[in-house]
């Protein structure tokens, strides 16, 4: 299932017909895993009220596999959505494990009663989550980190296909921080699509293959996350200096934003441009551990998207201890490298890392035998 907006246009009614949002135009693949950032006030929440028809949008549409999301009816369109807000209140009366199994009605209807399949998924995901030792609290009784993860449970249950959160990592400790990204990307490698607005930039290089930049002006930037993260349109949309570096874990080489300092703001409506990519080429092997067989379609198809650049590949099966080592050697520019690194290293289960040669091709190419 695709989710798109064309010529998406939106303005406040007290806001003298100023866009806040302007010619938006993305769509959202079966798997993707999209990030949006931006600054406070350049319209986040806006945007994912708008993108599921909550806000209507001035002029432009959202669809879903071409079709306007206003003509789907609010059952089916909720069947196949669930939707994250971020927690500040909630229906006092019911308990944990009652708001959890409100995300199955969409399933067995308001007036039905919950059959033995919701159950067991709702007991589920409950479990993953970490919900089970206050499952029979009021909601009103728990903090408001838990009664994020239990807003994320209750969408979860609904089993959707797009999975759309504001916030998500807001009021939540490193571990479950690092238990919603694990779940998202979990969700994204099973084929789900999921959107989150996020104000952690690492955590979107780090699990996101999308990312949408949106500034206080409207501008916007939309691709690949790696070429939309860059230290230049951080400073131009945050207005703040920042370094990106990289950290290597013995599995993967992570990347981390390091905010410096503040800078002229003057640059904050700046057109956002993608950094220029070098075509200078580079000879790398990227050597690729997999945990899963079952995700050797999903290596294979990010290996031969980048079929003209591989000038060698090597495959083998460990079967003592169920894994699966590929190295591929590539001659490539070295943004399409990293590009697939990335890639990789976005699926579960899958250890990546690239090796660079140290020699200077360009510099070879250009001396001439001497006798």
């Amino acid at each position: 299932m695709i989710l798109s907006v064309e010529n998406g246009c939106f303005a406040y009614k007290n806001s003298k017909d100023k866009l806040l949002l302007e010619n938006i135009n993305f769509s959202v693949e079966p798997g993707d895993f999209v990030a949006i950032l931006g600054p406070n006030g350049a319209g986040k929440t806006t945007l994912l009220r708008c993108i599921m028809g909550f806000l209507k949008w001035k002029s432009g549409k959202s669809t879903l596999d071409g079709v306007d999301i206003r003509s789907i009816s609010h059952k089916k369109l909720w069947k196949d959505i669930a939707y994250v807000p971020q927690a500040k209140t909630t229906v006092a009366a019911y308990t944990v494990e009652e708001m959890v199994l409100l995300g199955r009605s969409s399933h067995f209807g308001m007036l039905s009663m919950p059959k033995e399949k919701d159950l067991e998924i709702v007991n589920r995901v409950m479990e993953e989550m970490n919900l089970t030792r206050f499952a029979k609290k009021k909601c009103s009784q728990i903090s408001g980190g838990e009664l994020q993860m239990v807003l994320i449970a209750r969408a979860l249950v609904s089993e959707p296909k797009i999975l759309i959160l504001d916030e998500p990592e807001s009021n939540l400790d490193f571990k479950n921080q690092l238990l919603i990204l694990d779940t998202m990307t979990k969700l994204s490698n099973q084929g789900i699509s999921c959107i989150f607005n996020t104000h952690y930039p690492t955590h979107a290089l780090q699990r996101a293959n999308k990312a949408f930049l949106l500034s206080k002006s409207g501008k916007y930037l939309f691709g690949e996350t790696r070429e939309v993260i860059t230290e230049e349109n951080i400073e131009k949309a945050f207005g703040v200096k920042a370094v990106i570096g990289e950290i290597e874990t013995p599995s993967n080489i992570l990347k981390d934003v390091i905010p410096l300092e503040i800078t002229n703001t003057s640059d904050l409506d700046a057109l956002l441009d993608k950094s220029e990519l070098s075509d200078e080429r580079k000879v790398a092997v990227v050597s690729i551990i997999a945990e899963d067989s079952s995700i050797s379609d999903k290596i294979n198809k990010l290996i031969g998207q980048n079929k003209k650049y591989i000038i060698g590949r090597m495959g083998m099966p460990y079967e003592e201890k169920g894994i699966s080592i590929i190295n591929v050697t590539l001659d490539a520019p070295e943004h399409a490298i990293q590009s697939l690194v990335t890639q990789l290293g976005h699926l579960s289960g899958v250890s990546v890392k690239a090796i660079y040669s140290q020699v200077d091709f360009k510099e070879k190419k250009g001396c001439e035998k001497v006798e």
